[in-house]
C-alpha cells in the first residue's frame, strides 16, 4: 500500500542533513541529532495522501491521518540514533492505527451473556460473501456450544436458498425457508418462533444483497427489522470494493442501522482501504476479517495486525 511513499522516504534518508533546522543546540549535544522542518516534509505529506487516495481509503480519513502525521512531525527532534524513514513510518503507523480504532465489542461475549434466543441479522450488497459469512459465524458460535438456526430470509436471489441450505447441511443446523419470492420478513419471523419453540440458542438471519441505491429493496430491509427485531445489525463489506463499500455501509447505517462490521475477502485486498474507512465512516466497530473460503477463515479484527499487513 506505502510502496510509493517508503521509496519516497528512503530517498530522503540519504539526504538526513538537509532535515536539520538550524545548528545543533544544547539539546542535540545530549543525543539529538535533527528537528524536523514542515517545508522538508511537503512533499512526504503529498505522497502518503496520494498512497492513501489510490488505496481507496475515503478522503475524510486521509485528510485525518495525513494531519496526525503532520503534527506529530513538524518540529520533532530525531534522535541520532534514528534515521528519517524509521521516525515517519512510525509516525504514519500511529495515524493509521487511530483511524482504525473504533468502539469496541466483544462479539463472543454479548452474544454469550444475551437472552435467548439471540438473533444477528446480515446485510449488505450482492457479492460480498453474506451467506458464507453467516456460515462461519454459525461454526463459530456452534464451537462454543450455541444452537443455531438459519434463517433464508433471501427469497430474491436465484440459487440463495440453495446456497443458505447447504450451509445449513454442512453444519448440521435448521434452515427456516419459504418459497423464491415470498416475504422475506415472514421467513425471519418463522425462524424466531422456531428457536424459540425449540429452545435454540443463535438466529442468523440472511437477506438479500442490495443495491444501496435500490429504494425498493432497502424498504423491504426495513421492514425485516421491523418484523424480526434483531438483537444485532451487522454490515458485511467486501474489501475489494474500497471506497464503494464505504458508500455502502453510510446508506445501510441510515436505513436500518449497523452495529458492527465484519470485512471479507481481505486476503485478496492489496489495498486495505475499505478496512481504514467503513468502520470510521460510520463510527461502529470491526468485529472480524474473512481470511479465505472455508469456516475457519474468520479472525477477529485487531488494528496491530491490521497495520502491519498494510505495510508489509
Amino acid at each position: 500500500m506505502f510502496d510509493k511513499l517508503k521509496n519516497k522516504l528512503s530517498g530522503l534518508t540519504k539526504s538526513s542533513k538537509e532535515e536539520i533546522e538550524g545548528e545543533p543546540d544544547e539539546a542535540f549535544v545530549n543525543g539529538w541529532g535533527s528537528k524536523i522542518k514542515e517545508s522538508k516534509i511537503e512533499d512526504i505529506l503529498w505522497d502518503l495522501k496520494v498512497s492513501l487516495l489510490e488505496a481507496d481509503v475515503a478522503l475524510p480519513v486521509v485528510d485525518e491521518i495525513q494531519e496526525r502525521v503532520k503534527e506529530d512531525l513538524i518540529g520533532r527532534k530525531i534522535s541520532r540514533k534514528y534515521e528519517l524513514e524509521e521516525v515517519v513510518e512510525a509516525s504514519l503507523k500511529k495515524a493509521v492505527k487511530s483511524a482504525l480504532k473504533t468502539e469496541k465489542i466483544d462479539f463472543d461475549k454479548r452474544v454469550k451473556n444475551a437472552e435467548k434466543p439471540f438473533s444477528i441479522m446480515f446485510i449488505g450488497v450482492n457479492g460480498t460473501g453474506k451467506t458464507t459469512t453467516i456460515a462461519k459465524i454459525g461454526k463459530r458460535m456452534q464451537e462454543q456450544g450455541f444452537s443455531c438456526v438459519l434463517a433464508a430470509a433471501d427469497t430474491f436471489r436465484a440459487g440463495a436458498l440453495e446456497q443458505i441450505q447447504e450451509h445449513g447441511n454442512k453444519l448440521g443446523a435448521k434452515v427456516i425457508k419459504h418459497s423464491q419470492g415470498s416475504d422475506p420478513a415472514a421467513v425471519a419471523y418463522d425462524a424466531l418462533e422456531h428457536a424459540e419453540a425449540r429452545g435454540k440458542d443463535i438466529v442468523l438471519i440472511d437477506t438479500a444483497g442490495r443495491m444501496q441505491t435500490n429504494k425498493n429493496l432497502m424498504s423491504e430491509m426495513e421492514k425485516i427489522k421491523r418484523v424480526a427485531e434483531p438483537d444485532m445489525i451487522i454490515f458485511v463489506g467486501d474489501a475489494l470494493a474500497g471506497s464503494d463499500a464505504v458508500e455502502q455501509a453510510k446508506e445501510f447505517e441510515n436505513s436500518v442501522g449497523i452495529d458492527g462490521v465484519i470485512l471479507t475477502k481481505i486476503d485478496a485486498d492489496a489495498k486495505g482501504g475499505a478496512a481504514l474507512s467503513i468502520g470510521h465512516a460510520v463510527g461502529r466497530p470491526m468485529l472480524f476479517v474473512g481470511t479465505g473460503e472455508g469456516y475457519d477463515d474468520l479472525v477477529d479484527f485487531d488494528e496491530e495486525w491490521m497495520v502491519e499487513r498494510l505495510f508489509d
